[in-house]
């Protein structure tokens, strides 16, 4: 049988260009998130280790405290429990995981709250030392943004989702200049779906937020950089930079939840951790006072080769364990700049003995690996690096190191450093994606074409003994009249009607309103949606809604055929051997 197929590649409406529209307000309102939160990070360095009231930038190793300098983070610490205690708990980590959270288990529903403390609490976090970046911050507070719009728009779950995402990825975008990588982060890591209602508002809000970041920041490359293209023995070198980076990710993240797990333990509320933590950071920053902090100049430093090897190791010695200690308190502040600056330590330490390319190339594309396996997003990675120094022969030696990475972390850790800390909250998160195989197939590849009708003149005793009495197939059957379909008829309906109408047509039964009905073209998964709205088992399979001829009946055991063949798909082994004129066999 053969049916007219209107079905397009999406399933789409003009609702999209309102959402677009709103996703633009979004870019906006992300950017302005994004210069304000650089600007308290600005703030609140001078006031915390220069004590002036300024939005100059100043980097916090410049400071002249001497010892004292162990004090400052401390005094954020106790500021940022505080302000966890008696705020909102939700500014505690690094922001993507609740962004996550939110996304998943929330109905993509945040909390003015969050908008407003978020970027205060990071700005007071790093502005005290705490050797963080800024882009987890900006992206929970983009993504409240976004959330805070759709909730006062009359919207779905799905298109509130894909606000909160554009203003999360408008956030970086902003603050690093990466409109791709940031659709990928999208894509990657936020989404969790491929579709045009999603996509089209997170790509309009990047575009957004990347010409309008220029009136704000500086214009070009966060880290401009130029390479030499690898030679063929470079290949090795990207594989080995791949499998070291995803150690150094699996390192890190398995440190993280450790120290997590001991502040844990302390007898102490957790409102006192950040400060517990902040013990650890004014050490290391009196130690090594370029660990402090966000470390932009220290990552680009690593990138261009400018710091002795000595001085490589010691400072990457602090601020790992700095950075580790701090989140594992449970304060306020990203992971990606930590991110950046130890992969790009550890290229710059290895570089030198690496065959096929400069050693500042392997400074990229070790922090790139790092990115890329520890938040298992590698073209997000990919794009990041490519995006922050414009550097178009590091492409491949990129691909071919956040490949690897992503391949170690994915077979040795079960759990990102991101997914890991939803799952101690009790959820759990399946990043595989794939069409849905009720996506695939049509209600005509399943139905039932040989349908038992009842016919619409017969009564209603006949229609209870003949088709509802101790040989009954059905819990439902359609009642027809000359093949147009009328609606479905079970046994409670009927016995309703008796005794007093033994005699009346069944066809009188069904009113003027219309049935739940299928049509063939439909895919499975939306029938299978409808049936379990209407809370049914079967539907009528008609042409159309005008003639409503019966062409089958659907029902839920029919929707499991797709699965089945996803299922053969999938496990079933074989192996073809094909003959001398282009035949065939399967083993």
């Amino acid at each position: 049988m053969l049916i007219s197929d209107s079905r397009g590649d999406f399933s789409t409406d003009l609702r999209l260009l309102g959402i677009a529209g709103a996703a633009a307000l979004i870019g906006l309102l992300s950017t302005g998130a994004a210069y304000v939160l650089l600007r308290l990070i600005r703030l609140f360095t001078n006031i915390f280790f220069f004590h002036s009231f300024s939005t100059v930038m100043h980097s916090p190793a410049d400071n002249t405290l001497g010892v004292w300098v162990i004090s400052i983070p401390i005094i954020g610490g106790l500021i940022i429990g505080l302000m966890a205690r008696f705020g909102s708990e939700k500014i505690r980590g690094h922001g993507i995981p609740e962004a996550i959270e939110a996304i998943l288990f929330g109905k993509s529903r945040m909390s003015p709250k969050v908008a407003l403390l978020k970027p205060l609490s990071s700005g007071i976090a790093i502005g005290s030392g705490g050797p963080f970046g800024a882009e987890g911050p900006i992206i929970m507070t983009g993504g409240a943004l976004g959330s805070l719009l759709g909730q006062h728009l009359r919207i779905t779950g799905g298109e509130r989702k894909a606000l909160l995402v554009a203003g999360a990825v408008a956030g970086m975008t902003a603050v690093f200049g990466t409109p791709i990588a940031a659709i990928m982060l999208a894509v990657e890591l936020l989404l969790f779906e491929l579709r045009p209602r999603s996509l089209l508002p997170v790509a309009v809000a990047c575009v957004v937020a990347s010409f309008s970041r220029v009136y704000v920041f500086d214009a070009g490359p966060l880290f401009p950089l130029q390479t030499l293209s690898v030679t063929p023995i470079g290949l090795f070198s990207c594989l080995l930079a791949g499998l070291i980076s995803g150690g150094l990710s699996w390192t890190l993240s398995a440190s993280l939840y450790k120290v997590e797990d001991l502040f844990g333990k302390l007898p102490v509320h957790w409102m006192w951790w950040p400060a517990i933590g902040a013990i650890v950071v004014g050490i290391g920053g009196y130690l090594q006072p370029r660990a402090l902090g966000v470390g932009y100049d220290v990552i680009g430093d690593l990138l261009q080769n400018h710091l002795a090897i000595s001085v490589v190791v010691a400072l990457l010695a602090c601020k790992a364990v700095m950075w580790v200690i701090a989140l594992g308190s449970g304060t306020s502040g990203g992971v990606l700049a930590p991110l950046l600056m130890l992969g790009a330590g550890f290229g710059a330490i290895l570089g030198p003995y690496l065959p096929g390319g400069e050693p500042k190339l392997w400074s990229l594309v070790f922090m790139a690996a790092t990115l890329g396996g520890m938040m298992r997003a590698p073209i997000m990675a990919i794009m990041f690096a490519f995006e922050v120094t414009h550097d178009i022969n590091a492409l491949l030696p990129l691909l071919t190191a956040c490949a690897t990475a992503y391949g170690f972390t994915v077979m040795t850790m079960p759990r990102s450093i991101l997914t890991e800390k939803i799952a101690r909250r009790g959820y759990h998160i399946y990043r595989e994606y794939g069409i849905d195989p009720l996506e695939r197939h049509t209600v005509e590849e399943v139905m039932t074409q040989k349908v038992e009708a009842i016919n619409a003149t017969i009564s209603t005793a006949d229609a209870l003994s003949t088709y509802f009495g101790a040989h009954q197939k059905h819990r439902a059957f359609p009642v027809v009249r000359d093949g147009i379909f009328l609606g479905m008829l079970d046994r409670e309906t009927l016995l309703k009607e008796q005794p007093a109408s033994d005699a009346k047509p069944v066809g009188d039964l069904f009113g003027v309103n219309i049935p739940v009905m299928a049509f063939a073209d439909e895919t499975c998964r939306t029938v299978a949606t409808r049936l379990a709205v209407h809370r049914l088992e079967r539907l009528p399979v008609v042409k159309n809604v005008q003639s409503r001829e019966l062409l089958g009946i659907v029902a839920r055991s029919d929707l499991i055929k797709p699965s089945l063949t996803l299922f053969d798909e999938e496990h079933n082994y074989e192996q073809f051997h094909h003959g001398p004129f282009g035949g065939s066999r399967k083993n």
